[in-house]
């Protein structure tokens, strides 16, 4: 799929990205991250893997939006943990 980040055209495919990504760390997050496999990366990671530039060069909105495109599952994590496409009730008493 065609993608524009930084005013660059990419050829991106959900494949490439999860080849691009294997054997990646991720980084600690607090933000948007995209869901790769188990493993949750911050999208400027992302951005910088599969494109091969400078993390200043693009928004992390750039990215999360090919990355949705693709079809990957985007969050944004706080320092409490992560909120947003999350499906889980939560349990127990608010005491």
């Amino acid at each position: 799929m065609r993608c524009v980040i930084a005013r660059f055209p990419f050829e991106l495919t959900k494949a490439g990205v999860i080849a691009s990504m294997k054997g990646v760390k991720p980084e600690p997050a607090i933000g948007e991250v995209v869901v790769i496999g188990r493993r949750q990366y911050p999208v400027k990671q992302v951005g910088e893997v599969v494109t091969r530039q400078d993390r200043r060069d693009f928004s992390a909105g750039e990215v999360v939006r090919a990355m949705t495109k693709l079809g990957f599952t985007t969050l944004t994590v706080t320092a409490g943990g992560p909120t947003g496409e999350s499906t889980e009730e939560p349990t127990g008493s608010a005491f």
